[in-house]
């Protein structure tokens, strides 16, 4: 935080200059009128607890002073509590420094909503805007506004490109720093470059695809009167144009949030006190609208299959009449319908379903084969995605050309950068100096654009095995982004776990605040557990508004406000106790709050009844393996969901370093039997089909304490036989390269498909290196590595140039995406593969997969963005 009070108030000095577009911010006397009422509620509430985090500083103008009311209305309460009003000034001045002096004349409401916010969506805040604008001024003087969302795009690409990492989202500055980010974090970087310079920017998601097992997140940009959209860190020709054209007209649902109170012209689809949650999905798909009648006030989650669950994409709440609307493209979902405990679900189709009514009549407590849907405890449905019908902008081959050739640049700009890393020989040898084994080597090339901190921590650190065990307790993003204030707050507690992290929230110096704040008598009191409880409950006041935008506060911010939602407090006690020599953690499956007495985990509870330890029984699933199939895993193939409340609570179970990325199967953990706590569960299994439809299988059952409860999983598979879905020759050409293969030619030269793979089956793929569906490919081929192996067969990885392939085979050697099959051959499309593919594909959209074999018949084939790619090759594999 001093770093980014710094830079704003070294740039303070060129704001104070900036012009005054009108005496108000908000012109509109009613609207002003309801953000004050707004603000002066907040801060009277709660015997003025908020209002020792508002304090306008001298001198500011009406303009800015209006502009620091709306931001503090509606923020979030962590960024109320956790970050100065200095800072916000200094960006609404850079705000108001960007509107005068590039002049696009933004309208007030979107430079209310898509400009002067600093939030995109969950990131850590920092100096980004007062930074960006310094850079991207020069490149955007002069040019259309439509121009300079692509320019910016651009800058974007030098600074960072997509890899997969874990949910939580880096700040821009930090991407910048680490040259990295995933969709989240590129759509969140790019939106905070182009708010820098005055142009209304807005993070878009589908939270969940409907056709694959994944989500994205992109941007759209206002311009000149409408909004366009652009991928992230992906800049293309012309505006409206992304590799996801094509998916994104499968999506189901595309939304956004607007800060604060919003009365732009789109669908909203919930009203929060912190945002507007507006509908975006027809800008990209068909839509229709469906109704749904259930109880008067009964929370509605519309729920997307996607990961094996069924995910609550969008939550709407009934009127009094009982009513939802809502618009979604032309799929299917199903509706979770939830009230006072109860709960009733069923499957709808948009396009088809006009208006359906969601009984509630089950609770989670035990029942006797209630017909929650039909076939009572036990469903079968067939999820059906919506048709791809992707709408494309012109672009003239002058336009490719040159967006290539500046694509190219810019990554070898970029290349330059990551090359100041320092590299395995640089960090062996930095170990080997300080006295560290060569083990921290990998510590420090894994912090990336943050070695100078890891390296002058390790510096810094007198026991080595402290210092080693703090970092090694960390993920990779938290080693990329922690601050030496962080490590040392740490590394200098005496305390009962050393990692700093409960969760995925924000490090923050907690331990040296809580030491210094709480004086020794109180420090001995609350490390008893139980009356760290009773205080927590009796001192802190509990929001509860389930609408909240749930961003983290620090614990020390926890402390002086007295007041956080639930989460906050959670984290809040965890980091408390810790500190106090309790061990506390919150569980990583179930997210209760728990403390360690002796062997067992106690579960906090803030209701008022002491803590105890959950009882459990057992859940064994019962499957008999298939060839397809031989260990479903977990997010792949099934996930497990404790009803609270009357809704599906999913048990988390680790990702590791990816968006849901797994680790957690049938036979390592539930062939056995897993410990889980008793009361009513929910058991959801699919397999999807090349198609993107998916049968899903539903069962409902209960977990008694000190019982074995042995439960099917049950994998529908499609009836019908894997079909040939056209012809391919196996005779055509593609050039091997000597460095593809140690099995193949010494020297470049073209082959025939048939004579590389032999008689036979092949899988081949046409890739488009450095774009993030060619990264998802290659990841699903690594990840399903052992079953490719295993079924022994080539697979051909080609790319469309010499230089594509020289940028695929660094990327692979670099290890960027795990170890391939070893069944793997490397060439380029010589002989115009691509487009012969596209005869069977629809479009030839990259990255190209078929599965063929040598009798020139084909049977899967997949264009544009896939995830589990590799269970899908293997699932067609095994049902030829």
């Amino acid at each position: 935080m001093k770093q980014v009070l710094f830079s704003l108030l070294v740039f303070s000095l060129l704001l104070s200059g900036c012009g005054q577009r009108s005496a108000h911010f908000l012109t509109d006397a009613a609207y002003r009128t309801e953000v004050e009422s707004t603000l002066e509620a907040r801060l009277g509430a709660h015997d003025g607890a908020l209002t020792q985090f508002y304090a306008v500083p001298e001198g500011v103008s009406l303009k800015e002073k209006e502009a620091l009311e709306f931001l503090y209305a509606y923020m979030p309460l962590a960024d109320m509590t956790d970050y100065p009003t200095e800072f916000y000034l200094q960006n609404v001045r850079a705000t108001f420094l960007a509107e005068e002096e590039l002049g696009w004349g933004v309208p007030e409401r979107e430079l209310r909503h898509f400009v002067l916010p600093v939030r995109v969506n969950n990131e850590r805040l920092d100096s980004s805007r007062v930074v960006f604008y310094r850079e991207l001024k020069p490149r955007v003087e002069g040019l259309t506004m439509a121009e300079a969302i692509l320019e910016v795009n651009h800058w974007c690409h030098e600074k960072v490109t997509y890899q997969p990492s874990d949910a939580r989202t880096l700040s821009p500055l930090a991407c910048v720093r680490n040259a990295l980010g995933r969709c989240g974090e590129e759509s969140t970087f790019c939106v905070a470059a182009l708010r820098s310079v005055g142009i209304p920017a807005r993070q878009v998601y589908t939270p969940r695809w409907a056709h694959t097992d994944d989500n994205h997140a992109w941007v759209e940009a206002w311009a000149d009167g409408a909004w366009h959209f652009i991928g992230a860190c992906e800049p293309e020709p012309v505006l409206d144009l992304g590799w996801f054209n094509a998916p994104a007209s499968r999506a189901m649902l595309t939304h956004t949030k607007v800060f604060g109170r919003y009365d732009g012209p789109e669908e909203v689809v919930l009203e929060s006190p912190n945002y507007t949650e507006i509908n975006l999905t027809h800008n990209y798909a068909e839509t229709a609208e469906l109704t749904i009648r259930t109880l008067p006030g009964a929370r509605v989650d519309f729920c997307i299959y996607n990961y094996a669950e069924f995910y609550p994409a969008l939550t709407k709440y009934a009127d009094a009449d009982g009513k939802v609307t809502l618009s979604a493209g032309l799929g299917d979902m199903l509706v979770w319908a939830s009230f006072d405990g109860r709960f009733g679900c069923r499957k709808v189709s948009f396009g088809t379903d006009k208006e359906v009514a969601v009984v509630i009549d089950s609770t989670d407590e035990p029942w006797n084969d209630d017909p929650v849907m039909p076939g009572g405890c036990r469903a079968s449905l067939t999820i059906v995605p919506p048709p791809e019908k992707a709408r494309m902008p012109e672009v003239t081959p002058e336009q490719r050309a040159e967006n290539d050739r500046r694509f190219a640049r810019e990554d070898s700009l970029r290349h330059a950068y990551e090359a100041s890393f320092p590299t395995r020989e640089r960090a062996l040898s930095f170990a080997g100096e300080q006295g560290y084994d060569p083990g921290v080597a990998d510590l420090i090339l894994a912090s990336r654009g943050n070695w100078p901190v890891i390296t002058a921590f390790l510096s810094a650190a007198s026991c080595h095995e402290r210092a080693v065990a703090l970092l090694g307790s960390l993920s990779g993003k938290d080693l990329r982004d922690i601050s030496m204030e962080n490590l040392m707050d740490s590394y200098e507690a005496k305390d009962a776990v050393l990692c700093p992290r409960v969760e995925n929230e924000f490090l923050w110096s907690d331990r040296a605040f809580f030491l210094s704040a709480l004086p020794l008598d109180q420090q001995v009191a609350l490390s008893d557990p139980e009356a760290l409880a009773a205080f927590v409950r009796g001192s802190v006041t509990l929001l509860d508004d389930p609408l909240m935008w749930r961003i983290p506060m620090s614990p020390a911010s926890v402390w002086k406000a007295r007041v956080a939602d639930a989460r906050s407090r959670d984290i809040f006690f965890v980091a408390l106790a810790r500190t106090l020599g309790v061990e506390a953690q919150k569980d990583p499956v179930t997210g209760k709050i728990q403390y360690r007495q002796g062997d067992e985990w106690l579960d906090v509870d803030f209701g008022g009844t002491k803590a105890v330890k959950a009882p459990t029984g057992t859940l064994k699933l019962a499957y008999a393996p298939t060839k397809a199939i031989p260990n479903p895993g977990y997010y792949s193939h099934f996930t497990i969901s404790k009803l609270v409340s009357g809704r599906p609570q999913l048990l988390t179970f680790d990702e590791g370093e990816v968006d849901m990325g797994g680790g957690v199967d049938w036979a390592h953990v539930f062939r056995t039997g897993y410990p889980l706590e008793q009361g009513q569960y929910l058991l959801v299994s699919g397999n999807r089909c090349s198609d993107g439809s998916v049968p899903v299988a539903m069962r409902f059952f209960e977990v008694r304490a000190g019982e074995s409860t042995t439960v099917d999983l049950e994998i529908r598979q499609p009836e019908d036989k894997v079909a040939q879905l056209g012809t391919f020759d196996a005779e055509s050409l593609f050039t091997v390269m000597p460095s593809a293969s140690s099995v193949i030619p010494s020297e470049a030269k073209e082959s025939s498909i048939l004579s590389v793979t032999g008689r036979g089956f092949y899988a081949l793929a046409i890739l488009d290196p450095g774009k993030e569906p060619t990264n998802h490919v290659l990841r699903d081929l690594c990840a399903a590595r052992e079953g490719l192996e295993a079924w022994g067969r080539p697979i051909l990885l080609l790319c469309e140039s010499e230089k594509a392939l020289e940028q695929l085979q660094a990327e692979i050697a670099a290890g960027r995406y795990g170890t391939l099959p070893s069944t793997v051959r490397l060439g380029i499309d010589s002989d115009g593969i691509r487009s012969t593919l596209a005869a069977l594909s629809g479009s030839g959209r990259l990255p190209l997969v078929m599965l063929a074999d040598s009798f020139n018949r084909v049977f899967y084939v997949s264009e544009g963005y896939t995830i589990g790619l590799g269970e899908r090759l293997l699932d067609t594999i095994h049902r030829l």
